[in-house]
């Protein structure tokens, strides 16, 4: 099947369970996302010869919030544990801008739902950053939306970011070193050069975000999302990233000496030249479409 037509009706069959929509929901709001690049017309997909259907194999629980998302920009209302499983579907189709509302949300609901004892608030930042230098170093910052600003070279080293909303934040060469990160939210920000070393970033959102040459040797980044992250010439030795996904993730020229990669999903991840001395590959969950041309795969597992 050749999809040309904007308004013709696509069959999907998701795990067994059957949708009927349009190309046009399915290629429009999330252009840069796998359902789109499936019915762009550039690429020829397998239906049933009997019933027409195209077949994704994925759990269809959620499919239709995922429609709903393309049909109308428009988040659903979920349990929180519902919303890590969308979220999960959202990574594997790639919905970029269905990730960050789910991230919005969770934000929203940590900061109705949990009084956390924030040593600043969001102004307090705000005045702080039009200093030339900028030290946070072992603050409590739990909880607060950090969101689009500037933090270029910012020193939060051991402080506690929990459930931090960063996303499009500039964050370049800022210092993360030893903080407690978990659940923050990084989606699409700068984080060109950061230092990550010994901080904890289990479960953190990181998809679409910039981490050319950043150093995360020793993090913990058990369960964290890079889906679609660039990672290029980034330091990653000794790194945990144990759940972690990486699908579509630019890990080119990258330094994984030592890192687990116990049911990490590398589908599609770019890892050209890159250095995965003594590195466990057949742990991982899938590398299926992973590039690994010229990496140094000496004492390697595969």
């Amino acid at each position: 099947m050749c999809a040309t037509d904007c308004s013709s009706v696509v069959r999907l069959n998701i795990g067994g369970k059957k949708f009927c929509t349009t190309v046009d929901t399915l290629t429009q709001r999330e252009p840069d996302s796998m359902l789109a690049a499936m019915f762009s017309g550039r690429h020829t997909v397998s239906q049933d010869s009997n019933n027409g259907y195209v077949f994704v194999d994925r759990d269809g629980k959620h499919f239709r919030h995922i429609l709903n998302w393309l049909r109308d920009g428009v988040v659903p209302t979920l349990k929180d544990s519902e919303y890590s499983e969308l979220l999960r579907e959202a990574e594997y189709y790639q919905l970029l801008g269905l990730i960050a509302g789910i991230g919005d949300v969770l934000n929203n609901k940590r900061k109705e739902n949990e009084e956390l004892d924030t040593e600043l608030t969001r102004t307090d930042i705000i005045k702080c950053i039009q200093s030339e230098k900028v030290r946070f170093r072992g603050l409590n910052l739990s909880g607060l939306d950090l969101s689009k600003l500037d933090l270029s070279y910012v020193d939060f080293s051991y402080a506690c970011l929990k459930s931090v909303f960063f996303s499009r934040a500039n964050l370049q060469c800022a210092k993360f070193r030893d903080v407690d990160a978990e659940g923050s939210i990084f989606h699409n920000a700068s984080l060109r050069e950061c230092e990550f070393t010994g901080a904890n970033l289990r479960g953190a959102l990181l998809p679409g975000a910039n981490l050319q040459s950043a150093n995360l040797q020793d993090a913990c980044l058990v369960g964290c999302s890079f889906c679609g992250a660039d990672l290029r010439s980034a330091h990653l030795q000794a790194a945990d990233l144990t759940n972690a996904n990486l699908e579509g993730a630019n890990l080119e020229g990258a330094n994984l000496k030592g890192a687990k990669l116990s049911n990490a999903n590398l589908k599609g991840a770019n890892l050209q030249r890159a250095y995965l001395r003594q590195v466990n590959l057949r742990d991982a969950h899938s590398m299926e479409g992973a590039k690994l041309n010229g990496a140094n795969m000496m004492g390697a597992i595969r």
